[in-house]
């Protein structure tokens, strides 16, 4: 059964490869769900580490003198 969805071709060096294989035999999925699995999972990574560092500047320009208070904001 043809999918709909896109495709991506990937050349992975031989450790990559079988590293890849061993834990999608492992899951018991096939090599391609296995690899979408970790490019979802490296992404998530990637927006966490984005976040965390745009936290971390807003943190920094925090300053209590300015901040409302919690009855300000919601009466």
């Amino acid at each position: 059964m043809p999918t709909q969805n896109p495709r991506v071709n990937v050349v992975l060096d031989n450790f990559l490869y079988q590293n890849v294989r061993l834990l999608a035999e492992k899951d018991n999925v096939s090599l391609s769900a296995k690899v979408r699995d970790l490019l979802k999972e490296a992404l998530e990574i990637q927006e966490d580490i984005a976040l965390s560092a745009f936290a971390e500047k807003r943190e920094k320009s925090w300053h209590d003198s300015e901040a409302l208070a919690h009855d300000d904001v919601w009466s």
